[in-house]
């Protein structure tokens, strides 16, 4: 850092740089001729050139907002001076697409996974009670959590046991979209391989009925899938000692697992960010788009969602589109957003956060464009609704909103078994049964919040290692972590509460 430029170009047409420290008035930016007439936060944007009123502000080479007011080289360019406005976006469908250089079969790594009977491959052999509505989450919480631990320890291959609960199932309609997605949400937990056996426990009456569910899916109860109603046990009490002598029952099988080498082609990473700054888009960001773009050419799958949080971007992934019908399915999601923000009284550009602001994010248009830097550059094999069974191998995009619990719920359920998830400000973030990567984009975060983060990819912006040697490093993490190397979350114990499926609708 002491021989590195106080500022970061991202692109030779940009009117503004980012700060990599504090920077005070009176400094001389060298690089850019520019003397410094604010005080600029590290993360935040300092202009380089006047830009007039009106006149579109540049980061990436992209438009990111336009100037309230005259700037003036060396002033500070934040939310003061540049807002949100409408302008055409060129969605170019197809234009960026080109051949994925894949590697051969034979040559391609392998992991240490939980092949299912299903053909589907785990990276962790969890037993889950899976609550089907409110009204059965405590229970549920009861039943994993006073499970006699000394007859768990009899089985050392299973991970534990996992009670998934959230805080609606009824209250809503029995049709529609709400219900259909709680439905797809439900069931993709209930076929996950990361989940060895699954109980799925309701209280009886409510609109997000066990039978419906088994009813549209066709799933048979097993050995490996139980159901049972609180109403139908007897209350409380009764539902606590049935389920545990189920449990009993499904733990000789889940304990015969056994991790085996697997292509890592059968790794299906979910790409987050929460807790953004102004460097998300520079360091981790880009860095987890170069190991997703290394997991697609070895056959595996990434997915990136959160679509609040490319608005603005998307116009870089439609280009990517291998057809008019993955780009129009993209382009239909996000009119989709638009209308439900109006509907509800929003706006899209009701965000960055306030600690994203804080952290140097000025619009969605910036925080979308760093946020797309995830999905990598390989083409966009498929766009699919929250929660959706993700059936292409490659790079994917899942409809989701941008919180990100209720964002991951959604990318689990449609079948990742690995979550990468970057931050800035200092996300701490875990989620059962699906491990959680957690990737700093700068280095005095990473200090401070060590034992939350897994990886630091702060080294970028301080020179010391390239955006692929990062995402190199990333994506070796991700391979040790699916073989059962744990994450900084699973050995904090997080994870528990993450579960939070999209609502979507009224709550009646």
């Amino acid at each position: 850092m002491a021989t590195a430029p106080l500022t970061v170009r991202l692109n030779p047409n940009d009117n503004v740089v980012v700060a990599r420290v504090d920077i005070l008035p009176g400094t001389e930016l060298g690089n850019e001729g520019v003397g410094v007439t604010q005080r600029i936060p590290a993360g935040h944007k300092v202009a380089t050139r006047p830009i007039a009123e009106g006149e579109p502000i540049r980061k990436f080479d992209q438009i990111i907002g336009f100037a309230s007011r005259p700037i003036a080289p060396g002033e500070h360019v934040h939310v003061h001076n540049c807002v949100m406005r409408d302008f055409a976006r060129d969605y170019a469908v197809g234009q960026d697409v080109k051949p994925t250089r894949m590697v051969p079969e034979s040559e391609r790594p392998s992991f240490m996974g939980f092949v299912r009977d299903n053909g589907k491959v785990g990276t962790r052999n969890y037993i889950g009670i899976l609550s089907t509505v409110n009204c059965s989450a405590s229970v549920s919480k009861f039943i994993a959590e006073r499970f006699p631990r000394e007859i768990l320890e009899q089985y050392p291959e299973v991970d534990g046991i996992v009670a998934i609960t959230h805080g609606t199932g009824c209250g809503m309609a029995d049709r529609g979209e709400g219900f259909a997605t709680l439905q797809r949400t439900l069931w993709g937990f209930a076929s996950h391989p990361n989940f060895a056996s699954i109980l799925m426990v309701g209280l009886g009456c409510e609109v997000a009925q066990i039978s419906f569910l088994q009813e549209i899916y066709g799933i048979q109860p097993g050995p490996r899938f139980r159901t049972m109603t609180m109403q139908g046990e007897g209350g409380t009490r009764k539902t606590i000692e049935r389920a545990h002598a189920m449990i009993k029952e499904m733990l000789p099988d889940a304990g015969r697992a056994r991790r085996q080498p697997v292509s890592v082609s059968e790794i299906s990473l979910a790409l987050q960010c929460g807790g953004s700054d102004g460097y998300s888009g520079i360091t981790a960001n880009p860095a987890l788009g170069y190991c997703a773009d290394l997991l697609v050419r070895n056959g595996g799958t990434a997915i990136l969602s959160e679509t609040p949080e490319i608005y603005g971007a998307e116009h870089l992934l439609t280009r990517r589109a291998v057809s008019e019908e993955v780009a129009a399915k993209l382009i239909e999601r996000i009119k989709w957003w638009e209308e439900y923000t109006a509907i509800n009284g929003g706006e899209m550009n009701n965000n960055p956060s306030p600690g994203n602001k804080a952290g140097g994010l000025t619009t969605i248009l910036e925080k979308s464009l760093g946020a797309a830097a995830k999905g990598g550059t390989t083409n966009l094999m498929g766009v699919y609704k929250y929660a959706e069974p993700i059936t292409e191998k490659g790079f994917v995009y899942m409809d989701s909103p941008g919180y990100d619990p209720a964002s991951a719920t959604g990318q689990v359920a449609s079948g990742a078994n690995m979550i990468a998830f970057t931050t800035g400000r200092g996300s701490c973030f875990g989620f059962k049964p699906t491990p959680s990567i957690k990737i700093a984009t700068n280095t005095a975060m990473y200090r401070r919040m060590e034992d939350d983060m897994d990886l630091n990819a702060g080294t970028i912006l301080d020179g010391e290692e390239t955006i692929e040697e990062v995402g190199k490093r990333i994506f070796d993490l991700v391979v040790r972590v699916a073989s059962g190397e744990k994450s900084k979350s699973e050995e904090l114990g997080m994870g528990d509460n993450e579960f939070v499926p999209w609502q979507i609708g009224a709550v009646m």
